[in-house]
């Protein structure tokens, strides 16, 4: 073997280890980089053969019925699910990963044809969706991209977080500069994975869009409309004059309209304004009531009913085996005042 022919194998190696560094090195950069998958479209659902889900038995789990964006999606699906001949149960498991798994698994030994499961803890569920699977029931995660499953229906978490954070940034550049900069509170809740994604991408959203023209003046844990009532309650008292609230979800924007509506009295500034995420009739009834702030959502699928349609055609593309890619990945729809009153119309 020659010097060159030596030569030319190290810079081989060596090249392709700087790739594997490189590549291993982004993902620990952006621990927030989403998983591989298939990007749904509305052409996409349509190809489900709905007929086949006549006479199934699915089993659905899901965190909590507390929720207003589930209630309202969870009872358009029954309806859908009621139009196609499914034999079905729903029921929430109080946040309980151990009150899942007991779910699950009288689901499998009920004989059930698959399960739809919204984890409380995905982690804690692996286990037992395995075992589903081993006994011949199919398994779909809503919002995780869980490894022992035949399908997850998820979100780019941060891609959502970062649409959020560009509405709202659009907003601060129609009313704020660098020098009259926007004061924005952020409403999270960090110790959810998913949700954690989803603030990450508000600060990335909006820093692409308002660099310069904004601060963070406050990053507040919250997930209920009575909590993100009560923290912007107290956080107007000491900053009378915060402009903007972005949040990770319906009840975050609730409560901060509320909080707003109440200190403002009604009478909501041009250049006050709050931009979340999901979609729930009543997130609807403030973007069309100038009362409230709210300005701007980032959703799904649509309405309600939008949701439950596609998330059937999921139930029968996962049955019949026709999923592209394990993981498939749901669209996002920007909703303003502009469109609110059409999708209102497919809300429950």
């Amino acid at each position: 073997m020659n010097n060159s022919f030596r030569l030319k194998i190290f810079l081989f190696l060596y090249l392709s280890c700087c790739s594997i560094f490189n590549i291993v090195k982004a993902s620990q950069d952006d621990p927030f980089a989403p998983v591989k998958g298939y990007q749904s479209t509305a052409e996409f659902y349509r190809q489900a053969d709905l007929n086949i889900l006549s006479g199934k038995k699915i089993g659905i789990t899901i965190q909590t019925l507390s929720n207003s964006y589930w209630q309202g999606v969870m009872s358009a699906l029954k309806e859908q699910l009621d139009y196609y001949g499914v034999n079905y149960e729903l029921i929430d498991c109080e946040n309980n990963s151990a009150i899942q798994v007991q779910q699950i698994n009288k689901f499998v030994s009920d004989g059930y044809d698959m399960v739809l499961v919204h984890p409380s803890d995905a982690a804690a569920l692996e286990d037992t969706c395995k075992n589903a699977r081993n006994n011949g029931v199919k398994i779909m995660c809503w919002d995780d991209p869980m490894i022992h499953t035949d399908a997850n229906w998820i979100l780019n978490n941060t891609d959502l977080g970062k649409a959020i954070g560009e509405i709202a940034g659009k907003f601060i550049n129609e009313h704020f500069s660098t020098k009259n900069k926007a004061k924005v509170a952020v409403l999270g809740k960090p110790e959810i994975e998913v949700l954690l994604e989803r603030e990450e991408g508000i600060h990335r959203g909006l820093e692409r869009l308002a660099a310069g023209k904004y601060e963070i003046v406050a990053t507040l844990d919250t997930l209920t409309p009575n909590e993100g009532e009560k923290v912007i309650g107290e956080l107007l008292k000491k900053i009378p004059d915060l402009n903007i609230v972005t949040g990770i979800g319906s009840g975050p924007m609730i409560g901060a309209d509320l909080a707003i509506k109440k200190e403002k009295n009604g009478q909501i500034p041009d250049n006050v304004g709050v931009f979340t995420a999901d979609v729930t009739k009543t997130q609807l009834e403030h973007l069309l009531d100038k009362t409230f702030p709210a300005r701007g959502i980032i959703g799904f699928e649509g309405s309600d009913v939008q949701t439950a349609e596609a998330c059937v055609s999921m139930f029968a593309l996962t049955l019949s085996n026709k999923l592209p890619e394990q993981n498939v990945y749901r669209p996002l729809l920007p909703i303003d005042e502009n469109n609110a009153e059409v999708i209102s119309q497919g809300m429950k």
